[in-house]
């Protein structure tokens, strides 16, 4: 067996010395390379973060820009719909005021041809008196001459006031339906309201209106409240336990049926008097009772209707 001499100890010596620096000189290199790395994959997710986060920012802006253009569109939607709706109120006035003259002149030429009937039944009576006949034949071509005259005034009235109420008519008629279609729409906003996620939809440009603008935005909640009507109306002498007269027939009026009657009897109308004096907050009422009647109300004119009725029935008491 060779000796161990201290040169040998020196030398396996420097090896280990020489082995752990190369180890630790190689463990160092890939320490870096892990940090390196490391460093190289957070500054890869910071960049797509920021990147992210512009993104998002931009897409809020465009949502928040395509919120306000909704909400000017819808504000727009409203206001036609309220112009709309006081147009048809006034041009259901001038109906009616149209109808009240058509009904006076009516009236008048009725009572032109009695009077013009009752003459010629006195010009008959008194032709056996030859002092006063020449007069009185006078007299009836005088007379007779002058109702030709207003006969013929009102025949040249009547055309006239026929083609405007026909054309009031129409008018109204236009209105109503723009004022559905106006209704129908902001029905169709209202409706859209209440989703908390973006609608991303195909929308055809033709279709849209006004210069109106497809829009993809988030829409906010929001709460409607309706105010609730009352379900009666007062009577025009109290409740009818303590209103001796006698209920009316409401059926006669045209678009009123047994249905509708009693729940117009449950509201507390029950004469033709309380319909022909309803105002417009009555007509609201009575329209959400019965579900969105107004239209109708107007339409088949039950003012009007039951005017007519009350004028005849208080004829008949007479």
């Amino acid at each position: 067996m060779p000796e161990i001499t201290v040169l040998h100890i020196a030398m396996i010596g420097s090896a280990l010395i020489v082995g752990l620096l190369l180890g630790w000189i190689v463990r160092g290199n890939r320490t870096e390379q892990e940090k390196e790395a490391i460093s190289a994959g957070w500054r890869e997710q910071m960049l797509a973060q920021q990147k992210e986060h512009a993104r998002l920012l931009e897409q809020n802006k465009s949502l928040m820009e395509q919120n306000s253009q909704y909400q000017a569109s819808n504000n727009d939607a409203k206001m036609r719909a309220s112009e709309l709706s006081t147009a048809l109120k006034e041009t259901f006035e001038r109906r009616d005021e149209l109808q009240r003259q058509i009904k006076d002149i009516r009236n008048n030429l009725e009572s032109v041809v009695t009077e013009r009937d009752q003459l010629l039944s006195d010009v008959n009576n008194h032709e056996s008196n030859d002092i006063s006949a020449s007069t009185l034949l006078q007299e009836r071509d005088a007379t007779i001459e002058k109702l030709k005259l207003e006969l013929q005034n009102w025949a040249d009235r009547l055309p006239p006031l026929i083609e405007r109420y026909r054309e009031r008519n129409a008018q109204a008629e236009l209105l109503e339906q723009q004022l559905e279609e106006a209704l129908e729409r902001i029905a169709a906003f209202e409706g859209m309201i209440g989703s908390d996620q973006t609608r991303v939809e195909p929308v055809d440009p033709d279709a849209l209106r006004d210069g109106m603008d497809a829009s993809n935005d988030p829409i906010d909640s929001i709460d409607t409240a309706t105010d609730s009507a009352d379900d009666s109306l007062p009577n025009e002498a109290g409740d009818d336990d303590d209103d001796p007269a006698p209920r009316d027939n409401l059926k006669l009026i045209k678009g009123v049926g047994p249905a509708i009657e009693k729940t117009l009897n449950e509201m507390g109308i029950c004469r033709f008097s309380q319909i022909a004096e309803m105002s417009e907050y009555d007509i609201d009422r009575v329209a959400h009772r019965l579900k969105g009647f107004r239209s109708r109300i107007y339409r088949e004119d039950w003012i009007g209707q039951a005017r007519d009725l009350h004028d005849q029935k208080v004829s008949g008491q007479n």
